[in-house]
């Protein structure tokens, strides 16, 4: 190897060096941040399940009798009102009260569904933070491990135990730490997809049932149409090949059979 090629491999490994080096402190910071958003997390958890005990088909039902009769005496006020009681959260409430207010308009099916699926989408933003936090936990946990092992290395080659001791602490502590945001953030991900799945199925249940003809908002005939369901793979049924026998056509029989 040229003297030329081996001093820029050494300006290379350098710079490789410098830019780990650098990247400590930031590492560390941004793991402790983590610790704390995914402890937020927990904690609005617990808070969104705690409003959920109240959850029941018997309630759901209750409601929406109210809401029913309260359309078919024109009083849509009072259908919102208790369609909003449903929801436990801003959005959802929004997203049933929308449900009320579309009904009796020419396109309320697709408004309806447009605002079903905005819903949704917001549903997906709130889980985006600790699905976030499943991979950039242990990628932390992982970048706060192998930074420090370079100096504990060098301390190692120095014989100074006491830098080799300091440097491995960091480096585990901060591997324990990772790990357990990702794993926290992970539990916290699966419980709240549940919530949102049936906070999604009571508003589709909402909307199915007040999708049949009656007063609407407007106090005028006609209720929100129902939304078709979407074509999956999963609902689509293929039909079976019609062979050419199938296809080929029935001679007519002979005359005095």
């Amino acid at each position: 190897m040229s003297t030329e090629s081996l001093l820029l491999a050494i300006s290379v490994e350098d710079i490789l060096f410098d830019i780990a080096e650098a990247l400590r402190i930031p590492v560390l910071v941004l793991a402790i941040v983590a610790a704390v958003v995914v402890l937020i997390e927990v904690g609005a958890l617990l808070v969104e399940m705690s409003r959920r005990r109240r959850r029941g088909l018997p309630r759901l039902e209750r409601a929406l009798d109210v809401a029913k009769a309260a359309l078919a005496q024109g009083d849509p006020a009072t259908a919102i009102r208790a369609v909003r009681e449903l929801g436990f959260n801003r959005r959802m409430s929004d997203t049933l009260a929308a449900i009320v207010e579309q009904r009796g308009r020419p396109d309320a099916g697709d408004r309806v569904a447009k605002r079903m699926a905005e819903y949704d989408y917001q549903s997906m933003k709130r889980l985006e933070r600790t699905r976030i936090l499943v991979r950039a936990g242990p990628a932390l946990g992982l970048m706060g491990t192998l930074i420090p092992l370079s100096p504990a290395l060098e301390a190692l080659a120095e014989g100074n135990v006491s830098s080799l001791t300091e440097e491995l602490r960091v480096a585990f502590s901060v591997t324990v730490a990772g790990l357990l945001i990702g794993l926290i953030a992970f539990a916290v991900s699966l419980i709240r997809d549940r919530l949102y799945a049936q906070d999604y199925s009571d508003v589709e249940y909402v909307a199915a049932a007040l999708a049949t003809d009656g007063p609407s908002v407007d106090g005028k005939a006609g209720g929100t149409p129902a939304t078709a369901a979407p074509v999956t793979q999963a609902t689509q049924v293929a039909s079976p090949p019609v062979t050419p026998a199938q296809a080929a056509p029935v001679p007519p029989s002979p005359p005095g059979q």
